[in-house]
């Protein structure tokens, strides 16, 4: 699986619910990325998308404890298990903090926007890749800047 996600310097990813940021070119690469697949995510992160309802035109996988919880236009899965059984190897993980930290070992490719800057009051946060062995950084383009500074990293799972 892949997964990404859009860190500061300090990998975090959220404050109060959501991302810290909207870059719009980013969020053209999400589209771009991810546009005819499936996406794996967490409720929360549900909440964070236009209306609070399914992307379009992806298969939306969301896990989530809640044992009531449903969304018209995904598919809902209360367990892990379930879940990995039925997502494709080609799917994209993108979020929260708590689902990048799930399957983070199940990923072998991280796309990751990587912010030139810190935010104050972050409450989320990623995995530091560059210091995990196991994760390479494979490539990086940029720096770009729009509205911040930022660039493209992609990093790939030795094991």
């Amino acid at each position: 699986m892949n997964l990404i996600v859009a860190v500061d310097q300090n990998w975090a990813i959220g404050k109060g619910g959501d991302q810290l940021t909207y870059i719009k070119d980013d969020l053209k690469r999400f589209q771009s990325l991810t546009t005819g697949g499936t996406i794996i995510l967490g409720r929360r992160t549900l909440d964070t998308f236009p209306g609070g309802r399914p992307l379009k035109n992806r298969r939306n996988l969301i896990l989530s404890r809640d044992p009531d919880f449903r969304a018209e236009g995904a598919q809902v899965y209360h367990d892990l298990d379930s879940l990995l059984a039925d997502a494709p190897e080609d799917a994209f993980v993108v979020g929260g903090a708590s689902i990048y930290r799930q399957l983070l070992d199940c990923c072998d490719t991280a796309y990751v926007t990587y912010i030139l800057a810190g935010y104050d009051g972050a409450d989320a946060w990623f995995p530091d890749l560059d210091s995990r062995p196991e994760w390479k950084l494979a490539e990086e383009e940029g720096p770009f800047t729009d509205e911040v500074s930022y660039t493209y990293r992609t990093y790939k799972a030795e094991r």
